[in-house]
């Protein structure tokens, strides 16, 4: 339906010319990208969904609901074409995308979408119901189900890389409050390598900048070599990763983080588990 790799930030250019819609959505469109990436869980698909939102507002501005908060709107608009063109994927889907699919079809997935509104995005009650076009009941009970569901998913080895103690030891709480194994904490890339060798993990959250001014993301490259596994990257500049220009990961979160969303991550990343892999990490 869409080219296999699609540049989100080209097709938002062509908004250029109408400056109030383009200053309007451009804003929003990283957190979209996020969302949509989360739930798809693959970088390419989450942009075909993002590139036929811009479409479909492009060809008709109604959907775009000039009453409600931008955000609102854009995730209003991402919806109506998630469900309009969520068809089972061709013969060109890679073997990664057939095992989301699959993991997909486990899930219902309004649940899911509710789930990461509020886990992921931060959204109210009453903004997921505007989003999705349901009662707030209703969308309490989607997210309620989602939480349910993708938590009993699996329990899984989690590998922390991250150089500043107390956020260390508050992602460690996370997970195990989840019901995951921590096997360490690495605050520097030799730390990190020789923990990964030592105790394979099932997945990795990873800061970018460590303790001795190593790079996160070379230990995470050095890490996958041997030990293919999902990845979570948590970073103060999420603009670094979110450009439209190259792979970016399935998992990417803001700090500070909120605990909700760490979570949500962490279940996402471990219900697609290897359609979350990284197949080639930026260069920053």
């Amino acid at each position: 339906m869409y080219p296999p790799r699609i540049n989100v930030i080209r097709r938002l250019d062509i908004m250029e010319n109408e400056t109030d819609l383009h200053a309007t959505i451009a804003p929003q469109l990283p957190m979209l990208r996020r969302y949509a990436r989360a739930l798809s869980g693959n970088q390419d698909r989450g942009d075909r969904f993002t590139v036929a939102t811009l479409e479909a507002i492009l060809a008709d501005r109604s959907v775009f609901e000039q009453g409600l908060d931008p955000r609102v709107a854009l995730f209003k608009t991402f919806c109506s074409v998630w469900v309009e063109v969520d068809s089972p994927d061709s013969a060109e889907s890679s073997l990664l995308e057939t095992a989301a699919r699959k993991r997909l079809d486990q899930i219902e997935p309004e649940a899911r979408q509710a789930f990461l509104l509020g886990a992921l995005e931060d959204f109210s009650m009453e903004q997921i119901a505007t989003i999705m076009g349901v009662s707030v009941s209703e969308g309490q009970g989607l997210y309620d189900a989602g939480l349910a569901n993708i938590r009993n998913q699996t329990r899984a080895k989690i590998m922390v890389i991250e150089d500043e103690p107390i956020i260390a030891m508050d992602i460690k709480s996370i997970v195990t409050g989840l019901g995951h194994d921590c096997t360490g904490i690495a605050d520097t890339h030799k730390m990190a390598v020789a923990m990964a060798a030592d105790q394979p993990p099932d997945l990795i959250l990873s800061d970018i900048q460590l303790a001795d001014d190593s790079s996160g993301i070379d230990a995470v490259r050095d890490i996958l070599a041997d030990y293919p596994v999902p990845v979570i990257f948590i970073t103060a500049y999420p603009e670094r990763f979110l450009t439209g220009e190259r792979p970016e990961p399935a998992f990417l979160l803001t700090k500070p983080f909120r605990r909700n969303a760490v979570e949500a991550a962490i279940s996402q990343a471990l219900f697609f588990n290897d359609a979350t892999l990284i197949e080639a990490l930026p260069e920053i």
